[in-house]
């Protein structure tokens, strides 16, 4: 059913919080992870690629502040985020969104691999025609 107009925005200061509260936590952790690698420890790859998405939510942040802080410019938010997919930070993204993206790489991944594979059989075939 429909919800009222107040449990919609108790239900996204909610989400703006957890996304706020999880974007700090990424930060503390990104942050021994550069004190690490300051002090000559080397990182995995899987550290790595968190702090790269870290910093990349934090660059993304700035731009995202100003819908949050100017009166009302929260409205224009859903046109920005469709015009500009990639502006909102990471930990500000809810499942179906998260679903979607994961739907889109595995579809890309998977028309790559049905040309590669189609690239292949034709390679086979002209070296079978080339030699028989």
């Amino acid at each position: 059913g429909r919800r009222s107009l107040g449990q919609r925005v108790v239900e996204e200061l909610k989400h703006y919080y957890n996304g706020f509260h999880l974007l700090w936590i990424d930060t503390k952790v990104a942050a021994r992870m550069v004190w690490r690698l300051l002090h000559g420890q080397v990182l995995t790859r899987r550290e790595r690629r968190r702090l790269l998405r870290t910093c990349a939510d934090l660059f993304r942040l700035l731009p995202f502040l100003v819908f949050v802080i100017v009166p009302f410019m929260e409205f224009l938010l859903p046109v920005f985020l469709k015009l500009f997919p990639e502006m909102l930070p990471s930990t500000f993204e809810t499942e179906s969104k998260k679903e979607e993206k994961q739907k889109k790489k595995l579809n890309a991944k998977l028309e790559l691999a049905k040309f590669l594979q189609e690239t292949i059989v034709e390679m086979a075939k002209r070296n079978k025609a080339d030699t028989g």
